[in-house]
Order: C-alpha cells, then sequence, then structure tokens
C-alpha cells in the first residue's frame, strides 16, 4: 500500500517523521518505518523522506509545502496501519 503513494506533483515538498528511538509512544511510527518505508521510498526516490531519531521526543509527521510552509501532526500512540491512512 505505501508503494502505491505517490508524494510528487503536489504542494508537499518534504516528509519529515521524528521519533523516539525507545518510547512505547513512538513504537507505531518504528512498525512504519521497519515495515513500509522502503516500499514508500521506492515509490517516490526523487522525494526527500527524513527520519529524525532523538531520545525522548514526542513522535510527529511533520511536512513542508510551496512557500516554506510547515505543518505537523502528533502521531504519538497511533498503529502503524493509521498512519498509512493519514
Amino acid at each position: 500500500m505505501a508503494s502505491s503513494l505517490r508524494l510528487t506533483g503536489t504542494a508537499l515538498r518534504e516528509l519529515r517523521i521524528h521519533l523516539c528511538q525507545k518510547s512505547p509512544e513512538s513504537n507505531g511510527v518504528r512498525q512504519f518505518i521497519e515495515n513500509d518505508y522502503v516500499d514508500l521510498k521506492k515509490g517516490n526516490r526523487l522525494f526527500p523522506i527524513l527520519i529524525r531519531e532523538c531520545s525522548g521526543i514526542k513522535p510527529k509527521i511533520w511536512a513542508r509545502y510551496e512557500y516554506g510552509i510547515e505543518k505537523s501532526i502528533s502521531v504519538e500512540n497511533e498503529s502503524r496501519e493509521k498512519k498509512l491512512l493519514m
């Protein structure tokens, strides 16, 4: 499913995933990265998808759009499946 998601051709310019390497709040994000990141990146080779790990941080997904506009959503305690639907 992640491989069929196309991120190019939209106002979206960059996707950043922030998570903690150990916290239970980041479990769903870690599962998403382990199971779906490679397929997502293969389907969007030229699109910047960045993963940022930092101890103790609350997991968020940041999106940078045209003109430098940035938005984030908290994915704390979210399941891997729910992240695929976001």
